[in-house]
């Protein structure tokens, strides 16, 4: 069969996308296979995946490195935000997936291509995802999902493949692993159903760190660029240390319960040392450093900003209003934020900062004040109070009237 059609094929090189390389070159496309590192691929890994990719027959076979975009476009909103849903996951494949298939869509209209392709099954939110983002950023361009319109069962495809001489490791992995630099997703057996956790070696990180090391994050505006006394000229970076740091104490690891795209309830595990570490320290930073104001309406709209991008409406135009005004609240959120690393725990230790709202020569807290008198407080006292006063004074001597 013969199309004479050029499609890019999101490609991980894992079993979906190796058989929509193969099916889709059969059905007469030109395949160009094309691969984003958000930082789940080392140099190795990503010389493997291309010489998979050639041994499929594609076309020609890309890679882009997004890291720079999905901290500039995702990261550093989610750490400005200090978003974790439902108070436990980091977003860490969600955003990683919202960043590719932008960085796709971009690809697609760079080379002419006349279709997109990935290997989403019909179950899961990253269908969702790529579809919305293609078809926003590309309209009328032809979406094909082979492994969802032939609801492929993971046999078929290994038989697919192996009729067609294909050398690749098809024995199923315990744990399915997502790699990236906001976090490493793990799935398996345990998280099919609500009782068990994950043991130990389901995670691709070993927790061999003993003993305790207080370490200091510098933030600037927000964003962390020192790690101890290193700094760097990328928050990326200093993010990849702090997770080299953090990651062999065992740290970051969970399990997400949350309600997926489609309806359904999803678990999935996770470990992510370093975004867990960064937001709880750039959160203890914000709270010293910003009014009460200020936190209450970050926290109202960071938990609906990291909602929607988790449901894929990233280019929805009031989550730039919203990354506005998240940007406009780390004007002074700069300074160190000291931490203490343990196995499987941390804990923020408190903050040093010229911004800091905490400073003695204002007062302290329980202890004495230097801005009001004790009058003062008992006029303001019945200032404050005298809206409730009277609605109790008022309804009560109502009550009285309907009871006599």
């Amino acid at each position: 069969m013969t199309t004479n059609k050029k499609i890019v094929l999101a490609f991980s090189g894992g079993l979906d996308t190796s058989f929509c390389a193969v099916w889709l070159r059969e059905q007469g496309y030109e395949v160009h296979a094309l691969t984003i590192n958000t930082g789940g691929f080392n140099a190795a890994e990503l010389g493997e995946i291309k010489k998979h990719a050639e041994q499929l027959g594609v076309s020609g076979w890309s890679c882009i490195d997004g890291l720079k975009q999905y901290y500039e476009k995702c990261i550093r909103f989610l750490i400005f935000g200090n978003v974790l849903k439902n108070n436990t996951y980091p977003l860490s494949v969600s955003a990683e997936r919202i960043t590719q298939a932008m960085l796709i869509a971009d690809f697609v209209k760079q080379c002419g291509a006349d279709c997109v392709a990935h290997g989403s099954t019909g179950a899961g939110n990253d269908q969702v995802r790529f579809d919305m983002i293609f078809d926003i950023l590309l309209p009328g361009t032809k979406i094909i999902t082979p492994i969802r319109d032939l609801q492929l069962s993971r046999e078929t495809e290994i038989r697919f493949l192996e009729e067609r001489n294909i050398r690749m490791n098809f024995e199923k992995a315990a744990y399915s692993i997502n790699k990236g630099i906001w976090g490493t997703s793990v799935g398996g057996r345990e998280t099919l159903q609500s009782r068990t956790p994950l043991p130990e070696n389901a995670y691709p990180t070993s927790a061999e760190k003993t003993g305790s090391e207080t370490i200091r994050l510098s933030f600037r505006q927000g964003e962390l660029f020192r790690v101890n006394e290193t700094s760097y000229d990328q928050p990326v970076a200093a993010l990849q240390a702090l997770q080299e740091i953090a990651a062999p104490y065992g740290i970051g690891r969970d399990i997400h319960t949350g309600d997926t795209i489609i309806g359904i309830k999803g678990r999935v595990g996770f470990e992510a040392a370093a975004p867990l570490i960064v937001i709880k320290a750039h959160h203890a930073l914000e709270k010293h450093t910003l009014t009460k104001w200020q936190l209450w309406w970050k926290d109202q709209l960071s938990s609906w900003y990291g909602n929607w991008l988790h449901e894929g409406q990233y280019l929805d135009p009031v989550m730039r209003d919203i990354e506005a005004l998240l940007s406009s609240t780390q004007q002074n959120v700069s300074g160190d934020v000291f931490v203490t690393l343990h196995p499987y725990r941390f804990l923020v230790d408190g903050i040093e900062s010229p911004h800091d709202l905490m400073q003695a020569k204002f007062g302290s807290y329980g202890e004495m004040n230097r801005a009001w008198t004790g009058e003062d407080v008992k006029g303001f006292t019945r200032i404050f109070g005298n809206p409730v006063k009277i609605w109790h004074q008022v309804n009560e001597n109502q009550k009285e009237k309907i009871s006599s």
